[in-house]
């Protein structure tokens, strides 16, 4: 059973991305070994055109995107954030308590930038109506705890620039649903970008759209 847990096949089919062309032609075992490498410090590397694998777990790691409406919700907010900041999405995957990226860096703005639109935008969409309530209304501490963060203040980003870091951080992604229990297998999480490669399905948030559009060679203009 823990054969078939770690080893799913991982099938990548040729979306006009050169880098997944390479997935393909490896297979399923190009990476045998995953690990969920966090960079200790929060120093970002921007404008060297990598890949950047970014986790972000919501506060105190609550389980705020714990219902199905809410994790739609926040990818329906994913798309809206891709097209406004042209960036590519390679892959997702959106837990009850936090989300893993993988995406280029934007055309406008950095990933810092798209991260923080995007926790505003899912915060003032799935927080409680309740906990928008004037101070004036209620006491100081009851404010205090109606008014709770929905996200961590920071998120941690670390550079893939590799074949192999690529393939393992999507093996990672795709992996997180199975290893905590919530499904057999990873098609069955419909929260996350596999479906997109095992089935060629599209779904809420367009995986490697833009790919011959935004150019690794140079800055965008």
């Amino acid at each position: 059973m823990a054969q078939l847990l770690y080893r799913f096949p991982f099938p990548f089919r040729n979306r006009g991305c050169p880098v997944l062309a390479l997935f393909a032609r490896a297979g399923g075992d190009a990476a045998c070994t995953i690990l969920c490498v966090i960079p200790r410090g929060l120093h970002r590397t921007y404008g060297a055109h990598h890949l950047h694998f970014i986790t972000c777990s919501c506060y105190r790691r609550l389980p705020f995107l714990g219902t199905g409406r809410g994790r739609d919700r926040f990818l329906l907010i994913l798309e809206q954030t891709r097209e406004r900041y042209r960036f590519v999405v390679v892959g997702y995957v959106v837990m009850p308590e936090h989300i893993h990226l993988l995406i280029t860096e934007p055309e406008v703005g950095t990933p810092s930038t798209v991260m923080q639109v995007l926790k505003q935008r899912t915060a003032r969409a799935l927080l409680p109506k309740e906990k928008q309530v004037n101070l004036r209304q209620r006491p100081p501490l009851d404010d205090a705890v109606i008014r709770m963060p929905f996200w961590q203040a920071r998120f941690y980003d670390f550079n893939v620039w590799t074949t192999k870091k690529r393939v393992e951080k999507l093996r990672y992604v795709y992996r997180n649903p199975v290893k905590r229990g919530l499904v057999e297998s990873p098609e069955q999480w419909r929260w996350s970008s596999y479906r997109f490669y095992l089935l060629d399905e599209a779904g809420p948030v367009r995986v490697n759209e833009g790919w011959t559009k935004i150019s690794f060679c140079a800055p965008a203009a």
